[in-house]
């Protein structure tokens, strides 16, 4: 079966069956630019869960190829993170090769987003805690940034969409104040619903912030050789600088 769209049909992995960030993308892309969404269902935030979940991916991958894509997104940043840079380049140019398709992983997305921006120095924000942002500083460290800092906001994995944006906005505002001279705000995790704050986040702290959901609409638009700005949510979509 073949699904088309006059500018691109993106077929997306889901990590969770968690509502918010699909209906912000398709909100954010282009018209002419389709989604196919498929879902996994992880359900919570173990290191051991995300690294078993890698090999979930591989039969949704498949299954979109067959609909006829243009592009593959398998999202979710912790299982790839915690494979490692490394690992993950070379699972992805496998998956490349075997299928036929472009693919790229909110890891790969993330880092091209940040220097797209000229960044080196950043600081991150997640909503996980623990060993686990160790792993993310040590997967961005792997690409050749200086992470000052990755700081969890306490709060269960299935609840982190009742966070309000106003709570993520002083979340971020105080992992910033520790470390003025970053170069920019990393936003890990796309359970966030706070688009409403980046351009005030930017504004009040005069660096760029990447965010899971306006990184995937910029990057989809460069793959799929888009060029349409989107202003509000942050440099990234407003400049749309070349990746």
């Amino acid at each position: 079966m073949s699904y088309t769209s006059w500018r691109g049909v993106v077929g997306c992995i889901k990590p969770t069956m968690r509502p918010g960030s699909c209906e912000e993308l398709i909100r954010l892309l282009p018209e002419g630019v389709s989604l196919l969404p498929l879902f996994l269902d992880i359900r919570d935030a173990k290191i051991a869960g995300f690294e078993r979940a890698v090999s979930d991916y591989e039969p949704q991958i498949a299954r979109l190829v067959e609909a006829g894509v243009d592009l593959v997104h398998p999202e979710g940043a912790p299982p790839f993170m915690v494979l490692g840079h490394e690992k993950e380049a070379e699972l992805i140019a496998r998956w490349e090769s075997q299928y036929g398709v472009q693919i790229f992983t909110s890891g790969t997305n993330h880092i091209r987003a940040l220097k797209a921006l000229n960044v080196k120095r950043f600081v991150g924000a997640t909503y996980f805690s623990g060993a686990i942002n160790d792993k993310f500083s040590k997967y961005f460290t792997q690409a050749g940034f200086e992470v000052l800092g990755m700081d969890g906001i306490d709060v269960p994995f299935d609840k982190v969409g009742n966070l309000s944006a106003h709570e993520v906005y002083a979340h971020i505002k105080k992992v910033f104040l520790k470390h003025p001279d970053a170069e920019a705000i990393y936003m890990l995790g796309s359970g966030w619903r706070v688009l409403e704050v980046i351009d005030i986040l930017e504004q009040d702290l005069g660096i760029p912030v990447v965010h899971p959901v306006t990184a995937r609409c910029w990057e989809i638009q460069r793959r799929l050789v888009i060029n349409q700005p989107v202003r509000g949510y942050g440099r990234l979509l407003a400049e749309m600088p070349p990746g």
